[in-house]
């Protein structure tokens, strides 16, 4: 199975001027953890409800003033469309990410996370992919937060 067949295409996404205050609002309007950001059509990185809450809420900064920017993970890992659904599991589960963006000819073209391949996989390897992506890193470089 390809990614494109699960991923949900044409996220909702801000641009890098966004406030932390508009990305939270829109994370909750989505019912969504994450929020790729992106400058022309680019992702440039991705912001999520825990970078939120870690960076900016616990650190005594002002999310309504405070640009996305200054806590967002640039560069994030990402995985093209036509990837298989295995690849993106072990991408995830390497990384130890949850919410992977979907990337063609350099745009966003959409998001895959682990619900989406939990639905379609069987029970017993839902629960070992869950359980690869969950286990503290042990000595890997763990990229963007889930």
């Amino acid at each position: 199975m390809k990614v494109r067949e699960l991923m949900t295409g044409d996220p909702a996404t801000v641009d890098s001027n966004a406030t932390l205050g508009e990305v939270a609002t829109l994370m909750k309007q989505q019912d969504c953890g994450s929020i790729p950001v992106v400058d022309g059509g680019r992702l440039v990185g991705i912001v999520t409800d825990r970078d939120i809450v870690v960076r900016a809420v616990a650190a005594g900064k002002d999310p309504k003033t405070l640009r996305v920017t200054e806590v967002m993970s640039a560069g994030p890992i990402t995985i093209g469309p036509d990837e298989d659904v295995k690849r993106a599991e072990k991408v995830m589960a390497d990384r130890q990410i949850r919410r992977l963006p979907v990337v063609e000819n350099g745009s966003l073209v959409g998001i895959l996370v682990t619900a989406q391949i939990a639905r379609s996989e069987n029970e017993s390897t839902t629960g070992k992919t869950l359980k690869e992506i969950s286990a503290p890193a042990s000595g890997k470089g763990s990229h963007a937060r889930g």
